[in-house]
């Protein structure tokens, strides 16, 4: 079981079904006794990864100074990381891809990251739109060498209060316990 999770929400909309799904999570994991630190990544200044290598020669710091930095940190001492973002064109939002990327940095010292979970909100009514975003995750897991806790996908929402009363909101708590 995790004792330290750091959670990434993409979503640019503050108040919106994404955030409320992640709190979900968080009021469950912090229900019982674990360390949360969430990041709302879309409210951060983090540039796109440039490939450079330098943190491979820096022990994973980045070359780039940034947010982002914070963020790598405190992955350093997470056992589980959770993903959480609305879809956006078949995927996670732009906010939240750069901030995966910019993970990359953690390769070369690796992290004790052993759990991570996708959380994922869409408008679309059917699961099959964030299909892009759950085979990326399932990638990233396996190049990872995580164990996937868990996904949830709540489809069918357009407005925030649209999740309100969803069973994803009561999946989101027992995960959060659970990881």
């Amino acid at each position: 079981m995790s004792k330290n999770i750091v959670v990434l929400t993409g979503s640019p909309r503050r108040g919106g079904s994404t955030d409320r799904l992640t709190a979900a999570f968080i009021e469950g994991a912090e229900s019982a006794g674990k360390k949360v630190m969430s990041f709302h990544v879309a409210d951060m200044n983090i540039a796109g990864c440039l490939g450079c290598n330098y943190c491979f020669g820096t022990k994973g710091v980045c070359v780039l100074i940034d947010d982002m930095r914070t963020v790598l940190e405190a992955i350093k001492q997470a056992d589980a990381l959770v993903l959480a973002s609305p879809i956006y064109y078949f995927s996670v939002s732009a906010q939240l891809k750069l901030a995966v990327d910019r993970t990359y940095a953690l390769i070369s010292v690796g992290a004790p990251v052993k759990k991570a979970a996708l959380l994922v909100t869409c408008g679309d009514g059917s699961v099959k739109a964030a299909e892009g975003a759950v085979v990326t995750y399932k990638a990233i897991c396996s190049y990872s060498k995580w164990e996937d806790a868990g996904i949830i996908v709540a489809p069918g929402l357009h407005k925030p209060d649209d999740i309100e009363g969803r069973a994803e909101l009561d999946k989101a708590r027992e995960l959060g316990r659970e990881i």
